[in-house]
């Protein structure tokens, strides 16, 4: 397997912006969000054990995942949030490891948003990659891109390491508490470091 960073972060902490601007310096991108979203689809592998799972009314009219449905579900239940996991977190490790394996690049970042709270792809990575910013930015970005609740936005991020613990594991951090000019000169250090350790690995 071709050497691998873990890139996490709370929601809104800006990890899409991250994994973007390293896939254009050449990383290797593997997004378990996009996985999830594959998975979730009509007629995705994880929507019949979904549909078994919690009821046709988890079942958008497309076949799909209800997303909104399940979102008020899971951020309110921790049960259903677990049976939930237990369903996707199997499926989308094995996809991710299938394209981390396949991947023809230096090296690969592999952006997991859980990396840390459910460890279920830990053991695909060599370092831990945290972007960061402080909850109020967290709170104001997902508001503005998502179009719900301060208070569901606080409730999501409940669910979440919080942001010292996250820290306080990361091998690398990337803040992005400014403008995107200032996370893309980290990025290109970190991409440098990151292919100097691929070479050595």
């Amino acid at each position: 397997m071709p050497f691998t960073v873990g890139l996490t972060g709370g929601i809104g902490s800006g990890k899409s912006a991250a994994s973007g601007l390293f896939g254009a310096l050449g990383a290797g991108i593997v997004d378990t969000d996009e996985i999830s979203r594959e998975l979730t689809a009509p007629a995705g592998a994880a929507c019949a054990a979904i549909r078994e799972q919690f009821g046709p009314a988890f079942v958008a009219a497309n076949g799909g995942l209800d997303r909104t449905r399940m979102r008020d579900l899971v951020f309110r239940d921790a049960g259903a949030r677990m049976r939930l996991e237990s369903i996707l977190h199997p499926l989308i490790r094995e996809r991710a490891r299938a394209a981390v394996t396949a991947a023809h690049a230096p090296y690969v970042i592999l952006v997991v948003p859980l990396l840390l709270e459910t460890e279920a792809c830990l053991d695909l990575v060599q370092r831990v990659l945290v972007v960061d910013c402080d909850e109020g930015a967290q709170l104001r970005r997902v508001v503005a891109r998502n179009g719900i609740t301060a208070g569901e936005v606080s409730r999501i991020m409940a669910t979440q390491l919080p942001r010292s613990e996250r820290l306080k594991r990361a091998d690398d951090v990337l803040d992005n508490g400014g403008a995107l000019s200032a996370l893309s000169s980290q990025v290109e250090q970190l991409h440098e470091k990151y292919l100097a350790l691929a070479r050595q690995a």
